[in-house]
């Protein structure tokens, strides 16, 4: 049994639908955000020093960081939703596994955190949209060769990809008029039938 340290609208709900994707038994210890500043109760810091989310255990393991989560599952699962065969979709496989967190989910947290600052924090909010917007366009012009970031099935490194990408829609104005091709990719994923049993099983979350 898999345990999840679950936050409320956080990244560990893309780890519980890659558990119900690959069908592999799991358990939810639920946790819920400081309602003034948003941040992570002090309990997830007696599972881990650095009290993050998402966090598994399994078979006497503690794991952080999402990227890791995914691959230690996708090994669980003996190999599926890992890398593709061939060698340029196994490169954009590892490619987008690692882009989710390292690149794209900077400037969308930098403008979360900056346009709570007053005045002046909402101006330069605004200066960060360019940056957003670049890496928008980016993943919009590959979602229209494939119909999956690593190719032509669902991966992990969709997985990872979803969360910057429902961020986009909610805090960055990503749309269907304006980026197309990334708005199909979030509806496809959004019904499948995984991923509303992964909502039901992690209970509110703001960003599908």
């Amino acid at each position: 049994m898999i345990t999840v340290h679950h936050l409320n609208n956080s990244r560990s709900q893309r780890v519980i639908w890659m558990l119900e994707e690959l069908g592999l038994p799991y358990e939810i210890r639920r946790y819920e955000r400081n309602a003034r500043t948003m941040l992570a109760p002090p309990e997830l810091r007696r599972v881990h020093p650095l009290g993050k989310s998402p966090m598994i255990e399994h078979e006497g393991r503690t794991l952080i960081e999402s990227a890791a989560i995914c691959e230690y599952l996708v090994e669980v699962a003996g190999g599926r939703m890992g890398a593709p065969a061939g060698l340029e979709d196994k490169l954009r496989y590892r490619q987008y596994l690692h882009y989710a967190e390292a690149s794209m989910m900077v400037p969308l947290l930098l403008k979360l955190i900056i346009g709570r600052i007053p005045i002046m924090g909402k101006m330069a909010a605004k200066k960060i949209q360019p940056m957003i917007k670049l890496h928008l366009d980016f993943v919009e012009s590959e979602l229209v060769a494939r119909p999956w970031f690593a190719g032509d099935e669902l991966t992990a490194a969709d997985v990872m990809m979803s969360f910057p990408l429902e961020a986009a829609r909610v805090l960055a104005g990503l749309d269907a008029q304006s980026h197309p091709h990334i708005s199909q990719w979030l509806d496809t994923l959004h019904a499948r039938p995984a991923y509303q049993r992964a909502l039901e099983a992690g209970g509110t979350y703001d960003y599908a």
